[in-house]
């Protein structure tokens, strides 16, 4: 089959292609298309046989209810008895928009549309594109998102051709939708009425109009065997195609088990990424990392969370870790996407930023041109278990200085450079009792100790491996001994390296 991709521009849409485009759903084709949700897979919602090509372009099981798109309210009374009041105040306020509401269907309503069911999930979109489409199909399509069934929902028409090309009749291309996931799905045939899928119309929105509403116990929770009320409730959904991981805690908790878990694969040779935020994004440094959006609008998440999906199976990663967001509002609606791509995996952030002794290693030097900067360097190189932000410092830095050429010169023969470093002052932000200080000699340890009395983990490098003596001191002297002073730090990197990973290991 060869799929047609049109243009439709929402602020002035070209009615002879949705002209066409209704006459291929009034003929049992399928066209899909934009709303203010996801794209949408059209079809005839009243033609048992439409539903049928529906399930079978998507991989859909047959027995997941598809939604009836309307336009027009008086629409409704077609296909849906016993409507409450409460749905009426409900389709005053929100519709047109993200909501479906769930009523006892009519019986003209096809069971293939309805998964089986005996009630009708129905919508009314506010995008202009869908509402004119729905007019030209008949006033009723029905219109599950337009992806494979499983993978991250559309919200370009770049992902309905990805998914759906040769498969559909048609592609109508509005655009990037809106919002980004689906509707709120709203149980109306029970009282009080039962969120069944969480959306941008939330609880405290829905609240206001009707009162008390429940949410379906299985919204964030595993999946049921019962047949499925609404979409997503029964199946793994929006599932990119590496493993997916929601890692949970505070947000410096997560940060710190997200980078130490992509450490860890990073060196395991797997191709990996970070779902993060506009406020997180800084603190990553290793794998594929995507900002999703920012935690001060959820909105901004919800709208690009499928696309960052998407592109994260269009470069081929092997494993995602993501942070988590606040169960509240939209952010209902984001974890409960989330938590269907991971098949329920999350991992408590706090199991994994307890293992770590230190998560940074400091080098304090005097002036922070040579020793420092070098043994930062040289554990940089060498394969530690855990993570850790390497850094030096000095003890006297009164202005920004350049690595001493001859440390330089000594680092790049050894394939190394620090050609860019420049000098940093020791400050109090460099106390704390998961940063390892290390200095080169007694007397930079002893001055710590006296101006910082709550340092704790300050040692001297060779007390904490266990040497006798003391990193040598090359300044002022000839080039070969700036060559010792590398073997020597060397060395004791071979052995900090080694006590570090035992702390992983559990022997240390």
């Amino acid at each position: 089959m060869n799929t047609m991709i049109e243009k439709v521009n929402k602020n002035r849409i070209d009615m002879q292609v949705i002209q066409r485009a209704g006459e291929i759903i009034r003929q049992g084709g399928l066209v899909a298309f934009p709303t203010e949700t996801v794209y949408g897979l059209g079809a005839n919602a009243l033609d048992e046989e439409a539903a049928k090509k529906t399930y079978a372009a998507k991989g859909r099981p047959s027995d997941n209810p598809l939604i009836v798109h309307i336009a027009e309210y008086e629409a409704l009374k077609e296909i849906a008895v016993d409507v409450p009041e409460s749905a009426v105040a409900l389709a005053r306020r929100f519709w047109p928009g993200p909501l479906t509401m769930i009523f006892k269907k009519a019986e003209k309503v096809p069971y293939g549309t309805t998964g089986g069911l005996d009630t009708v999930a129905v919508r009314m979109p506010s995008d202009g594109i869908a509402r004119e489409l729905i007019l030209a199909s008949g006033g009723y399509v029905s219109a599950p998102s337009a992806n494979t069934s499983g993978r991250p929902s559309p919200t370009k028409a770049e992902h309905v051709e990805e998914d759906l090309s040769g498969k559909i009749d048609m592609i109508l291309d509005g655009g990037s939708v809106e919002i980004g996931l689906e509707s709120t799905v709203l149980d109306m045939t029970v009282e009080p009425p039962v969120i069944l899928r969480p959306g941008a119309i939330t609880a405290g929105m829905l609240e206001k109009v009707v009162g008390m509403v429940g949410i379906d116990e299985t919204i964030l929770g595993p999946e049921s065997e019962k047949a499925p009320k609404a979409p997503g409730m029964k199946y793994r959904h929006y599932a990119p195609n590496a493993k997916l991981t929601i890692v949970e805690g505070n947000i410096r908790e997560e940060v710190l088990a997200i980078r130490q878990l992509v450490y860890d694969a990073v060196n395991n040779g797997k191709k990996t990424g970070i779902i993060a935020t506009d406020e997180t994004i800084h603190y990553y440094s290793k794998g594929i990392i995507k900002n999703v959006g920012s935690r001060e609008d959820e909105r901004t998440i919800a709208k690009n969370l499928f696309a960052v999906l998407r592109e994260f199976d269009g470069e081929g990663v092997d494993e995602i870790y993501s942070e988590s967001f606040a169960m509240r509002g939209i952010g209902n609606a984001i974890m409960n996407r989330l938590d269907k791509a991971a098949g329920h995996l999350r991992i408590p952030a706090v199991e994994i930023v307890r293992r770590q002794r230190y998560r940074r290693i400091v080098f304090v030097s005097q002036s922070d041109t040579c020793r420092g900067p070098m043994a930062a360097e040289i554990l940089r190189q060498r394969h530690l278990r855990q993570e850790y932000v390497i850094d030096s410092r000095g003890i006297i830095v009164l202005f920004p200085e350049p690595i001493n050429p001859k440390a330089e010169a000594v680092m790049r023969s050894n394939g190394m450079s620090l050609g860019e470093y420049k000098s940093i002052p020791f400050s109090e932000t460099e106390v704390a009792d998961d940063i390892l200080v290390l200095t080169m000699d007694e007397a930079q340890k002893n001055k710590i100790l006296a101006e910082y009395e709550e340092a704790v983990s300050i040692y001297t490098v060779n007390e904490f491996v266990g040497e006798d003596e003391e990193v040598l001191n090359p300044y002022g002297k000839p080039l070969n001994v700036y060559g010792l002073c590398y073997e020597n730090i060397s060395k004791l990197m071979d052995k900090l390296t080694e006590k570090l990973n035992s702390y992983v290991e559990g022997e240390g």
